[in-house]
């Protein structure tokens, strides 16, 4: 039976955190809660998962290629399940390639190259610039020829955004409509969201696979960021390296 309130002895008590044998009495008695469970086993847990799961798909996004450069590193069996996955989303790509380039458009033809067709695929337009000075609009157009020689599967259309919508101006130009069931369901008017005249693949790829046009586990969209990654890498690599010569040359320095 517990003491009333006025009568209680306070214990001393320097941590309640620390695991001692004075703490482990009061905790029995529950003078003191019980410690919590400690995250260490379930952190430990988690990034052996996440090793785990790095190993098993160390081969993801690797095209035919590169998996015939680990046949000396790789088991065969494994690496011939790679390779015929592979062979089947190349497969599967070249029966839905039936685009491979820019569709240039008028006006009259925007309802049947457009609005129509997005009734069975998506379709994405650029609206662009009406003069050449227009370095954002250059830039995706030229990404947009890239993009159409890439995905075969995608359909891309182009044309002058004053042609497609009379008094469009030009200070939102480029503009990039996503057409899906008859409707615009993403529209980019100019490039700043998108990393403006520094726009590269990587970020046309977000919007394909945000609207649907292309999977996130697409294996261009894979190859490319992990290109992009291993790139970055190097480059901190090299960063890396530059800072130790200078540290190496400033001691040298400090001896003369």
């Amino acid at each position: 039976m517990a003491a009333p309130a006025d009568q209680r002895i306070a214990v001393p008590i320097d941590d309640p955190n620390a695991d001692t044998e004075w703490n482990d009495i009061l905790r029995k008695h529950g003078v003191i809660p019980e410690k919590p469970p400690s995250p260490t086993p379930m952190i430990e847990e988690a990034i052996l998962e996440g090793r785990r799961l790095a190993h098993e798909n160390r081969l993801e996004g690797k095209d035919l290629d590169e998996l015939d450069e680990l046949e000396d590193e790789e088991d065969e069996a494994f690496l011939e399940q790679y390779r015929q996955r592979r062979l089947q989303e190349l497969s599967s790509l070249q029966k839905k390639s039936k685009h491979g380039s820019v569709y240039p458009i008028s006006k009259p033809e925007y309802s049947r190259h457009v609005t129509e067709a997005s009734q069975s695929e998506p379709v994405l337009v650029n609206l662009t610039s009406s003069t050449g000075s227009n370095v954002e609009s250059r830039t995706l157009s030229q990404l947009w020829a890239q993009a159409a020689t890439e995905y075969g599967d995608v359909k891309f259309c182009e044309m002058r955004a004053s042609q497609a919508i009379e008094g469009y101006p030009e200070k939102n130009c480029p503009t990039i409509l996503v057409y899906n069931k008859g409707d615009i369901v993403k529209q980019v008017v100019t490039l700043m969201t998108v990393g403006g005249v520094k726009m590269t693949m990587l970020d046309l790829d977000k919007i394909l696979v945000e609207v649907g046009a292309v999977g996130p586990n697409d294996l261009r969209v894979i190859k490319r960021r992990r290109q992009a990654e291993d790139a970055e890498e190097e480059k901190h690599m090299a960063k890396g390296i530059k800072s130790s010569i200078d540290r190496l040359e400033d001691d040298d320095d400090g001896w003369d």
